[in-house]
């Protein structure tokens, strides 16, 4: 709920501030009627005047301003009294910092102003604005006419009577009939009740009408302002997070003081709540709802325990449709992002740990050599969810430390692939079997094997028609494939294959008069009797040409649609010059599956 902390004196513990003091530089002599015969009607007279001296450097005879704001209770008797002959006085109480005022009493010893003026001020001095106007004739001082003629006027007659001559009262309050607020922490109502300081401009003394009563004295010795007691009713302005509050900066400790410094709730903070705490600005300050109660709270970062503090953004509020508009500051334990959501360049999130350990980011462990990007920055040397490195070309390991199956060479440029079959030794490159390696998918020419040396170094591979092996990447006019291509549905239904597959070309090998070519199947849209998985698996290309070339076109490290026969009795997956063979694009991939689902009954 909102917050209201306790109304109290404001000027209890404070000095005020007065432009004169009786006795200031030498001892004054001064005369007044005695209080018991001026509380009773005037008629009955003022009696004999008693007169006696002034010295604010006396304790027994000063009448100092703090007089005025002593406990009344204790000391009854004690006044504050201006020098003689002033007209214009000023009493003013300052603030150490912003308070809510509710009303004002002045109890006068001396007869009450003739014209007064209450102000207020919201910036230390710096401006000050009325309250409201007292004078006996408020047309004629202020120009202004008088509340008791037409409610709401700012100037009022009610208190400026020199009857009773002492122990008049003067009253203020802020909330009148005229001033309603609904909600106490609007800022229309900060307007109306919000200082820093306030002042009494007493502007015109008026002499008490004692008839019948012929003055002995001189006049001058009754010629001046005297107050009892300036009372200040208000409390610690809190915005609604706050019921008590402590001392302030610069200000002593007594009994029943108001003090201005908020002890707040809400998750808020500052000497007034005016601002959410450090961790808890994901969405913006207000302050409580007087009118509903609401405490309209201040809400806690998502910081996962990585950040003392956050800060409210406007465009990450409305970017999130009001809901969450906290910006972390300053994460710790090697994390960034608005939330301290993720590791930082470098590090890699342990998902072992929970995300608000402060040991969740780990540093990443890449070898140097063979990290991409070690030799640019030390960030993003490694993936941040998984901690994998990011490898150079041919090497392998979540730490980037060794060669790929197929390469060999570890070092600054990374590792070379190998010149075999499978693998090779990783240090020499030597391979580990005599079956060597083709690249015959892109076309390329499947020798028919006479023989094999025993001696790599002693001739070169020889083939049935005495002519050298070659690639269609360099010889592209000596084998040229025609491919198959989809027609029709009633063209694709009739080759009646076995089965469809999506799968990515691995490697390839020689087997004398066909080749053999490992691919990673990664869809089967259609199966035969031969069971395919969603694994590597071979196929097996027929020669078609005396050259010895093989067709289809199948390029390693390419993802094609593949659909051919098999051979149930072998379980052997075929692709000839019929099979139709295909880069994979998405849409030909949909295109095959409709004709499968709904065009081949």
């Amino acid at each position: 709920r909102a917050c209201n902390p306790p109304v109290g004196n404001l000027a209890t513990g404070r000095t005020p501030v007065t432009l004169t003091t009786c006795g200031q530089n030498s001892t004054e002599l001064y005369c007044f009627y005695p209080d018991q015969n001026l509380l009773h009607h005037v008629s009955h007279g003022c009696g004999q005047p008693r007169c006696t001296k002034c010295n604010a450097n006396q304790p027994d005879n000063s009448h100092l301003p703090a007089d005025m704001t002593d406990d009344f209770f204790a000391n009854p008797i004690s006044w504050w009294q201006s020098a003689q002959g002033v007209h214009r006085e000023e009493i003013r109480l300052d603030f150490e910092t912003e308070f809510y005022l509710t009303h004002v009493i002045a109890v006068f010893k001396s007869p009450r102003p003739a014209a007064m003026v209450l102000e207020r001020s919201q910036d230390y001095g710096q401006t000050w604005r009325p309250y409201k106007y007292f004078s006996v004739n408020c047309t004629a001082t202020f120009g202004l006419q008088d509340d008791l003629i037409e409610e709401g006027s700012m100037c009022t007659s009610r208190y400026s009577d020199a009857v009773p001559c002492t122990r008049g009262e003067v009253i203020y309050r802020v909330l009148s009939p005229a001033n309603k607020i609904e909600d106490p922490y609007s800022p229309e109502a900060q307007d109306l009740l919000k200082l820093t300081n306030i002042r009494l401009l007493l502007l015109k003394r008026q002499e008490c009408p004692c008839h019948g009563s012929g003055l002995v004295e001189k006049p001058q010795r009754f010629a001046h302002y005297a107050i009892y007691d300036l009372i200040i009713r208000g409390s610690c302005f809190c915005n609604g997070h706050a019921e008590e509050c402590e001392v302030a900066n610069r200000t002593g400790v007594m009994e029943n003081m108001v003090h201005g410094k908020c002890v707040c709730w809400h998750n808020t903070a500052g000497d007034h709540c005016e601002k959410c705490a450090p961790l808890y600005n994901d969405q913006p300050w207000k302050p409580g709802d007087g009118k509903t109660g609401a405490p309209n709270e201040c809400r806690k970062c998502r910081c996962h325990n990585h950040a003392e503090s956050c800060h409210f953004d406007l465009s990450v509020w409305l970017a999130s449709g009001k809901r969450s508009g906290g910006v972390c500051d300053n994460c710790k334990h090697n994390t960034e992002g608005h939330r301290c959501q993720r590791c930082k360049p470098g590090f890699y999130r342990d998902r072992g740990k929970p995300m608000s350990s402060a040991e969740v980011c780990k540093p990443c462990a890449c070898q140097p050599r063979g990290s991409a990007n070690a030799t640019f920055s030390s960030s993003w040397r490694c993936h941040p969810r998984t901690g994998f490195c990011y490898c150079k070309p041919g090497v392998a390991g979540p730490n980037c430390d060794r060669c790929l199956v197929g390469y060999w060479g570890f070092g600054e440029n990374g590792c070379r692939p190998c010149d075999c079959a499978r693998d090779c030794d990783q240090h020499t490159g030597h391979c580990f079997n005599s079956e060597p390696f083709f690249n015959i998918p892109i076309g390329g020419r499947i020798p028919d094997l006479v023989q094999t040396p025993t001696n790599d170094s002693e001739e070169e591979w020889k083939w049935n028609d005495h002519e050298q092996g070659f690639s269609a990447l360099r010889h592209p006019e000596k084998c040229v494939c025609k491919e198959k291509v989809l027609g029709s549905v009633t063209d694709f239904c009739q080759m009646k294959y076995a089965y469809v597959i999506k799968a990515r070309i691995l490697s390839a090998h020689d087997k004398g008069t066909h080749a053999e070519v490992v691919v990673k199947v990664k869809k089967v849209l259609k199966s035969g009797k031969v069971k395919i998985a969603r694994s590597n698996r071979s196929i097996y290309p027929e020669s078609w040409t005396n050259r010895g070339c093989t067709c289809p076109i199948l390029n390693p490290g390419t993802d094609y649609l593949i659909a051919g026969q098999e051979d149930s009795r072998t379980g052997k997956l075929l692709v000839n010059m019929n099979s139709l063979v295909k880069p994979w694009k998405a849409h030909l991939g949909k295109q095959v599956s409709d004709i499968l689902r709904t065009g081949c009954k």
